[in-house]
């Protein structure tokens, strides 16, 4: 790809996300990028805030946040993650098994939202959509793994006149690795949003903020996000 090449990224606001956008600005030097969000009935607003800001900073060209949130009524019953769903689970609560694809897995969500971001990229004359999909440590989704990566560009090279390819380039980093590269970047972690509840403060210890706290112990940095007291359930 070369420099000046135009790109659409899907920004949640989250820290895999936000260093992907820095990333595809300063590494990948696209330029125009325009960031995709979505409100797809999630039980808080609190990453698509950080998005906007995110956004702004890293200078996109465009920022779009979707409202789609009527998903969240059809699929709140499979999914801890949606208004009306299931409470957010502590990682430590759930089993091995549980671990391989969460109650916080939010049915067939990258599915759709990339088939979002391929129209929209298509419409404005885009070939490249980014997504970040990252190797997570302690638990996983089906929707993040290369083996998905590469069957939905499958479906999108089946475009006969304006295909458009999908790319995931944290996809076999782990959490603290893209730590470490939104850290080299200049990415300022304290206006992203990780915490699957979305209180006041991170909880500490749902999914996301284990693995967060993890990614920037590894790191040997400090995580600027405030939290729950520890034992905080």
């Amino acid at each position: 790809m070369n420099a000046g090449t135009p790109a659409v990224v899907l920004l949640s606001g989250g820290v895999d996300s936000t260093v992907l956008l820095h990333h595809t600005v300063k590494n990948l030097a696209c330029q125009p990028v325009h960031c995709l969000s979505f409100r797809y009935g999630q039980r808080h607003d609190r990453e698509l805030e950080a998005a906007q800001w995110q956004a702004s900073k890293a200078g996109a060209a465009r920022h779009e946040v979707i409202d789609i949130a009527f998903l969240g009524n059809l699929l709140k019953p499979g999914s801890a993650l949606l208004i009306g769903g299931a409470e957010v689970p502590a990682l430590d609560d759930l089993s091995e098994d549980e671990r391989q694809q969460p109650p916080t897995y939010v049915p067939n969500r990258n599915m759709v939202l990339l088939a979002l971001a391929a129209a929209y990229a298509e419409a404005q004359g885009v070939s490249d959509v980014y997504y970040g999909a990252q190797a997570l440590d302690t638990y996983g989704y089906w929707d993040c793994t290369p083996a998905f990566l590469e069957r939905i560009n499958h479906i999108f090279a089946l475009n006969r006149k304006e295909p458009v390819s999908i790319h995931a380039p944290l996809i076999r980093l782990a959490k603290h690795e893209t730590v470490r590269l939104g850290t080299e970047l200049g990415v300022d972690f304290a206006h992203t949003w990780t915490c699957y509840r979305g209180g006041e403060t991170a909880c500490r210890v749902c999914p996301a903020c284990v693995e967060r706290l993890a990614a920037f112990r590894k790191s040997e940095l400090e995580d600027p996000l405030p939290y729950a007291k520890q034992g905080a359930r």
